[in-house]
């Protein structure tokens, strides 16, 4: 069991740990192809969306913004199946990311650990795009280490490192919560750094939006809520 009174920060994954993103993400991708009367699974579309986030993101250079990386996920859908999408229908995962909601528990969890520890999120997104969703998630985060910041993507475990330096801890005082084994557990871990996956996606099959990946979290839990609970 960890001992949660060891630590002094704990740090989120956003997009799918505290903000349903595959909802969002279905939303905008399933209205763009509906326009051309065409049909996909839900899985299909967050599998494809898995594997060509992951590329783009894992490109060595140069760098690209998170707002780019969803543009680029469209254009390819378009040219998988034969159509070009409008300079509308292109940003329609960028223009709805401000519409995407917390997780029904997320804001109440957040609140309930924010009288225990400093709260930070470690997320792949660009500064702008996350001011749209902190509005929503209604807690002061004592740190935000975006993508855009480090210029770089989780897994990468340069993102962890500065998160680190900037909140000047040492991985013993800092508790990893996310729900991408392949994004946080993995890199996290691999650097001594206590996590806990939230398995989202406990009642669904497949690992969604995610690619698929094998690691050993510390604590697994369904939902923030139980979390909460877990550490009274």
């Amino acid at each position: 069991m960890l001992e949660f009174n060891q630590f002094e920060v704990v740090s989120f994954d956003c997009y799918g740990t505290l903000i349903d993103w595959e909802r969002g993400i279905l939303l905008a991708l399933k209205q763009l192809l509906s326009n051309r009367e065409m049909d996909f699974s839900d899985e299909g579309i967050l599998e494809l969306f898995a594997e060509w986030e992951s590329e783009l993101e894992n490109q060595n250079s140069p760098y690209i913004k998170y707002r780019d990386i969803l543009q680029q996920i469209v254009k390819i859908l378009g040219k998988k199946l034969n159509f070009v999408p409008t300079k509308t229908e292109t940003n329609c995962l960028v223009d709805s990311i401000k519409n995407w909601q917390p997780f029904p528990d997320t804001v109440v969890a957040l609140e309930a650990l924010k009288q225990k520890y400093k709260l930070a999120v470690i997320s792949n997104i660009d500064d702008d795009l996350f001011a749209e969703t902190a509005k929503h998630l209604k807690v002061e985060f004592d740190w935000l280490i975006t993508a855009e910041q480090v210029r770089s993507y989780k897994p990468s475990t340069r993102n962890f490192e500065i998160a680190l330096e900037t909140m000047g801890i040492s991985t013993d005082k800092l508790l990893h919560v996310a729900q991408s084994i392949y994004h946080d557990i993995v890199p996290a871990a691999s650097m001594g750094i206590s996590t806990v996956w939230v398995n989202r996606r406990h009642d669904k099959a497949g690992f969604g939006a995610t690619l698929p990946a094998s690691g050993q979290p510390d604590l697994e839990v369904p939902d923030l809520k139980t979390l909460v609970e877990m550490i009274g």
